[in-house]
Formats: C-alpha cells, structure tokens, sequence
C-alpha cells in the first residue's frame, strides 16, 4: 500500500491552525521595499499588518515558491520514505503556484504527485488539508480523499469586504476592476470569489459600514436553511469581525460560535488591511 504525503501552499493560513498532522508547507515570498521575506518564517502576519499599519506609504508584492524549490520539497518528502504525494494549492486563477507544482511533479522521480486546485484560498484551503490529512490517518485511499475536497471546493462560499482596492489593483488581481469608473480607490465593494475560483467584484458600495452590512446580509441570505461550518478570516481588522461575529450569532444562535483567522501576509498584500472575510462551508 503506498505512503502518501500531504503538502498545501502557505496561503492556506494552515500555520495558524493547530493541529497535529503532518502537513508539508509550501511558502510564498513576500517583497516589501528592499526587503523579501518568506512568509511565516520571516514575518508573520501581525507583524506584516503592523508594517503596513506603521508605514501606509509600502506597497508590498508577492512571488510564489520556485519550481526548483517545490521540486526539493516533493524529493525531501520522498526520501522520507513517501511513494505519492497529494498537493493542494490555491485558486490557479489567483496565482501560479498551482502550475509550478505541477511542473515539479513531471520533474521528481520514483514518487506520484497529485496537484489538486481548491479553486480558493485562506480557510476553506486549510479546511480541505486537514480533512485530507485526518483521511489518511484513518487509512482512507486517495480517491475517497478526492471526492471530499470536490465537496468542499462546490459547497463553499464567502465574500470579502476590503478597506481599499488600492493593493488588489496596484498587483492585478481583480477582474472586472475596469467596472469602476471614478474614484475607484473610494469605493469599499464587496467581492467574491467565483466557481471556478476567480477573485471578481460583486457591488460598488461607498462605505465600510456600509460594506460590512452587507456581508452579513448575504451571508445570511445565502446561508438560510443551510447546516454550515461558518468562518471568518481578517487583516488586522478585529473590531470588524468581533462587530460582524456578533450580529450573525444574533441572527443565527445556532451557529454557536465563528471562528476568526488571520490573513496571511502574502494573500493580505493583495486583499490590504482592513479586510474581512465572511463565508461558510455546508456540512455533508
């Protein structure tokens, strides 16, 4: 029976979950200034959004893992004595990650790679290695393992409220950004992802509070009837998520409780600080 092995990029956010498996990570590089990091073993997040906070001028950019770097992570895990690897990477829409994994997976010898694209990005990326990593502990085969994250990548959903389009401009990652004519840098959209896990804007609106009202209100709209697993991701945006996790918890009392998680440095280079992330995976 072959050994498999478990990698997910670090735009996951999988540092910042405790856990016990053992889950390879592929980092990101993040550039500030002069300056290049590897993100989470050189800056962290609340030290990244402090930077920002501190100097509002910085327009950070990112890099994904090289080949070569990705291709010495697959032989480090072979030579500990795993025969297949599954892999699960960020929205290839988002970023080139998917494709490099793919091009060291043609490149190692003597171990199968399976590169799977979630089609997203922070939390429901994380959600989906540590089901895959909990299946392989209890001995499941890696189609039953595909399968699962299929369901996830269908039957998630979240919308982000962002503080500025500055960064998600200035790096190219918004499609549909040409929509807003005039005083594009004033508008507080909400945007979403799409199915096949494109960023895209949703609705022009004129304010944070206004944007963050709105979050709620499809969430709930979208969410009503549904058993979910609900999340909240967030660039140094604490209030608004204590604000927000309270008024969906007012609404839905049943939910119980909304996990916060931190964006990471590189997902939040693009999205700026500021921004809150309100979704939900549907339960099987």
């Amino acid at each position: 029976m072959s050994k498999v092995g478990l990698m997910v990029c670090g735009n996951s956010g999988i540092d910042y979950i405790k856990h016990k498996y053992d889950i390879t990570v592929i980092r990101s590089i993040l550039f500030m200034g002069e300056e290049e990091f590897t993100d989470f073993v050189d800056i962290t997040a609340e030290e990244f959004y402090k930077r920002l906070s501190d100097n509002p001028a910085l327009t950070p950019s990112t890099a994904q893992a090289a080949t070569g770097v990705i291709l010495q992570q697959y032989e480090e895990m072979r030579d500990r004595g795993f025969d297949e690897i599954l892999v699960i990477t960020l929205s290839s829409k988002l970023s080139g990650t998917y494709e490099g994994c793919m091009l060291a997976a043609n490149m190692i010898e003597d171990c199968k790679v399976t590169v799977f694209d979630s089609y997203t990005v922070a939390y429901p990326e994380a959600r989906m290695a540590l089901d895959a990593a909990k299946m392989l502990k209890e001995g499941k085969g890696l189609p039953e393992i595909i399968e699962h994250l299929e369901y996830i990548k269908s039957n998630h959903t979240f919308w982000f409220s962002v503080d500025t389009l500055r960064y998600l401009v200035k790096n190219g990652r918004l499609s549909g950004a040409s929509g807003f004519v005039g005083g594009l840098l004033k508008i507080k959209p909400l945007l979403g992802l799409t199915k096949d896990g494109r960023l895209e804007s949703l609705e022009k609106i004129r304010s944070s509070a206004k944007s963050t009202a709105r979050v709620i209100e499809v969430f709930l709209e979208a969410s009503k009837g549904l058993d979910i697993e609900p999340f909240l991701i967030h660039a140094n945006a604490n209030d608004r998520v204590e604000y927000i996790r309270g008024e969906i918890l007012k609404a839905r009392p049943e939910l119980k409780e909304i996990i916060a998680y931190p964006l990471t440095p590189v997902v939040g280079a693009h999205a700026g600080p500021g921004c809150v992330c309100l979704g939900f995976i549907e339960k099987k």
